[in-house]
């Protein structure tokens, strides 16, 4: 039986973490998906444990090209009409995959749509503070100012991605940010209520912690207008 989701992790240097996240992939409710794994130039032991779930995943091998170039490899190493992105520091609900494949099943004219999240940082549940909540359907105006899409959250169409394009290698930083963008511009990105998403932060490699994001924000904004 072919996937109807495949799901994607890229992964640099996250060992414990990522077995983490592909523990909560294949705890899911709904069993038809295929789960790939871009091992994206790690020097710790990622290999070895990816390895040791055999055909349970589809584990591939890059150098470090940075999580832009991982998501697209798995992107193109994909098959399913519906694909699901997870980072490799977040983990998901059992009934993710579920929830969501049922409400794209059900509403063929949508392309894209997230979950809510259970935010933690340093091993403790917060709050997000109130213009980091989710807005639903054109989500462009409130896009310019901040992300207000997480990967791990989405589950998209792969025909959306044809259209937008892939995710922009040459940003080492807000490369999410510019595909949701070019998304937001025309689709309405639909937010299901449902927290199924445990997104974890507080870590020192945490991408969208690091100083200087803004500038490629801007970049990003600067390449729609062009």
């Amino acid at each position: 039986m072919s996937p109807e989701i495949s799901v994607i992790i890229p992964t640099h240097n996250r060992v414990s973490m990522v077995v983490e996240a592909v523990e909560s992939v294949l705890a899911q409710n709904m069993t038809n998906f295929e789960l790939i794994v871009i091992n994206d130039g790690s020097t710790d032991e990622t290999e070895e444990r990816l390895s040791a779930y055999g055909s349970r995943l589809k584990n591939y091998q890059q150098e470090n090209a940075g999580v832009s170039a991982a998501r697209n490899r798995g992107i193109k190493f994909s098959t399913a009409p519906l694909i699901a992105f997870l980072d490799s520091d977040d983990l998901w609900l059992p009934s993710k995959l579920q929830v969501q494949h049922k409400y794209m099943t059900e509403n063929p004219e949508i392309h894209i749509c997230q979950t809510e999240e259970i935010w933690w940082r340093n091993g403790r549940r917060v709050n997000p503070k109130k213009h980091h909540q989710k807005p639903a359907g054109d989500i462009f105006q409130r896009s310019l100012e901040l992300c207000l899409v997480s990967p791990s959250a989405v589950m998209m169409r792969r025909e959306l991605l044809e259209k937008v394009g892939y995710f922009d290698e040459e940003l080492p930083m807000a490369e999410d940010y510019d595909l949701w963008l070019r998304v937001a511009v025309d689709y309405p990105v639909v937010l299901l209520p449902e927290p199924l998403v445990i997104k974890r932060g507080g870590h020192p490699d945490q991408l969208s912690a690091r100083k200087g994001i803004d500038r490629y924000r801007i970049e990003a904004l600067e390449k729609l207008l062009n």
